[in-house]
């Protein structure tokens, strides 16, 4: 046998080796049955049996999420998350403003010096023109009002996203940069569900209570946004909180606007003073102790309003045919 004759033959026994191992990695050693790999979970499993080969598994996928094939490309595992919520997505760099090293020890005042220096150019190059400007400004503002609020980061990542369109649409030309800001987190408030009232909005706002309106409702027509009119029963788990009610009494308040829609009574109502006057009702109804005064400066309306509205859900209660 030849020399090349010997070397294709080892090869080949080298490959049908190969195979015969992949084979045996494919087959479950329980039951014999197909293996096959959990991405979500990090696990090899038997289609079978269920028998769990392996685990912790090294994911060597994207690290974030994408929404096309081409931004899935483009990620990779490494580096922060991008975020709509900082004017450049947070690709720069941040420079403590400790003058302090990574143990914990203050820098000499040559080190300070050159630190300083180095804030300033970074904060200059960060924001290169007057759109950047533009936006590092209404971020910050955004990201202030939803903290004053309490807004999870999904609302100030929304948020951030209607303001980024707007200064696309060239909608700023003629309005203050905080009145768009604030309408965007408005906005993105009522599409994710956890509303606040306006007169909320303009408690942590610098801009009047009018001009928010009337910029509100300039930026959902240009932009088409979908936002469903605010529900009242969004309310009341916050309302409740605030208040320390129990479950009993939050789940006697949702009843009571649930049958409020069904007596058409919310119809050209106040979603806020109808939450606020379920809340209320609830609470004297499960032998809770709470005020009109409480309720109101909790869902900061007036006391009348409260009256007013809680009197209505009594009697739409009331109203309601037997089953």
């Amino acid at each position: 046998m030849s020399e090349n004759t010997r070397a294709r033959t080892r090869t080949t026994d080298e490959t049908t080796a190969e195979e015969t191992d992949e084979a045996e990695e494919v087959d479950c050693p329980e039951c014999g049955g197909h293996l096959v790999m959990d991405n979500e979970h990090g696990e090899t499993v038997c289609e079978d049996c269920g028998l769990v080969v392996e685990e912790d598994e090294i994911d060597r996928g994207p690290e974030w999420r994408a929404f096309d094939a081409s931004e899935k490309d483009e990620k990779s595992r490494v580096g922060a998350p991008t975020t709509n919520m900082m004017h450049d997505k947070g690709l720069s760099t941040n420079i403590d403003w400790r003058d302090k090293d990574a143990y914990g020890n203050s820098l000499g005042s040559r080190q300070r010096q050159k630190m300083q220096r180095l804030r300033k150019w970074n904060e200059r190059f960060r924001t290169r023109d007057s759109k950047e400007r533009n936006l590092k400004q209404a971020l910050g503002e955004i990201d202030r009002m939803a903290s004053a609020l309490g807004l999870p980061e999904n609302v100030r990542e929304t948020a951030s996203v209607i303001y980024r369109r707007a200064l696309d649409e060239d909608l700023l030309p003629g309005r203050s940069i905080e009145g768009v800001s604030t309408a965007s987190v408005y906005a993105a408030a009522r599409q994710a569900g956890v509303p606040r009232s306006l007169d909320e909005i303009t408690d942590v706002s610098r801009v009047e209570k009018s001009e928010i309106a009337r910029t509100y409702r300039y930026v959902v027509r240009e932009l088409g946004l979908e936002v469903k009119p605010a529900d009242p029963e969004s309310y009341v788990p916050r309302f409740a909180s605030s208040l320390e009610l129990s479950d009993e009494a939050e789940h006697r308040a949702r009843q009571l606007l649930q049958n409020a829609k069904e007596q058409g009574v919310h119809s050209g109502k106040s979603p806020v003073g109808l939450a606020a006057a379920a809340v209320y009702a609830a609470a004297l109804l499960t032998n809770e102790k709470t005020t009109q005064a409480a309720v109101s400066e909790v869902a900061d309306i007036s006391e009348v309003t409260i009256r007013n509205r809680y009197h209505e859900l009594l009697e739409a209660e009331q109203d309601l045919p037997m089953a």
